[in-house]
């Protein structure tokens, strides 16, 4: 991934509004954000309706696909995508931003000095961190994030290196290296992700330093849901499994077995509906102090 940057990249977020939309339960905003000097990172806030206090919040990172921000917002995309959108009608504050070269974004990370996207979007989700917690809205102690995919990957990313991501909800968004497509590793050499992979590590699952396993032993004790769907093409069940055996061991030495759940429905690449319930039920329990209360997006 290359280097985490230092402070010497962080600036005042200097947070501009573009446009403001009242919705049913929620307001929409979209606005941009200082991520580093050279750079602005355009997102969707859901703000709920009459809060009252310090809510939990969740940044909400999208899949490979082109509209961005707009599919978790519930804009546009899959409908069993739309988790910020679902999440806000939780009361729960929800931020999407952009991923570097989709929606809006069309940054190079690598004429900012980047070894790699993954690395330029870890930096640009930090700094959505930055802002969520800037807002007087939102408990800064009561952080999740939730992807899928593209968004399921980095949303373990982040929580590696951003121990304020209390609970982190990853949906068909990994598997061990040796397991991707029978160890064909190439698209993660890519450059949206990690270049490295091919240049120094030859796509050789063996030789690259780091494994999912490592990913989320690096994030315990915090709490961590997977969904990780039996018929997934992109992302071997087993290799998961594989992966979740080797963190059990870390969580179980740290006392923290139940923070790490696993389901796998019989399904493909999808996040379907039964599972997103039992994924925000998830994040009540370890972010949100009304988490037992049934809410009007349950009840549809």
């Amino acid at each position: 991934m290359g280097t985490l940057p230092g402070e010497e990249r962080r600036v005042p977020l200097q947070v501009r509004l573009e446009k403001e939309t009242v919705l049913e339960g929620y307001t929409l905003r979209t606005i941009t954000f200082a991520a580093e000097p050279a750079d602005r990172v355009r997102a969707h806030i859901l703000l709920p309706a009459g809060l009252s206090g310090k809510s939990p919040a969740v940044l909400c990172l999208h899949q490979s696909t082109y509209i961005g921000k707009d599919e978790p917002a519930g804009i546009a995309g899959l409908a069993n995508l739309h988790y910020a959108h679902e999440l806000a009608l939780r009361r729960y504050v929800t931020c999407c931003p952009d991923y570097p070269g989709y929606g809006t974004y069309t940054i190079n990370p690598y004429l900012l000095g980047y070894q790699s996207t993954t690395m330029k979007a870890i930096w640009n989700h930090m700094a959505a961190v930055d802002l969520l917690q800037s807002m007087e809205e939102v408990d800064p102690h009561r952080i999740g994030c939730i992807g899928h995919s593209l968004g399921g990957h980095n949303c373990l990313f982040l929580a590696a290196f951003d121990e304020r991501i209390r609970a982190a909800v990853t949906s068909c968004g990994f598997c061990s290296f040796a397991t991707y497509l029978n160890g064909n590793i190439t698209n993660w050499s890519i450059p949206k992700y990690m270049p490295k992979i091919a240049s120094v590590y030859g796509n050789d699952p063996a030789r690259i330093p780091f494994d999912f396993s490592d990913i989320l032993s690096a994030i315990a004790p915090r709490a961590v849901f997977i969904n990780a769907p039996l018929r997934d093409s992109d992302f071997s069940v087993e290799g998961v499994r594989d992966c979740v055996r080797a963190a059990r061991a870390v969580y179980a030495t740290l006392n923290a077995g139940d923070n790490l759940v696993v389901v796998h429905p019989d399904q493909g690449h999808a996040f379907p509906r039964k599972i997103r319930k039992m994924a925000y039920r998830f994040l009540d329990s370890h972010l949100s102090s009304e988490g037992s209360e049934n809410t009007a997006e349950e009840n549809r």
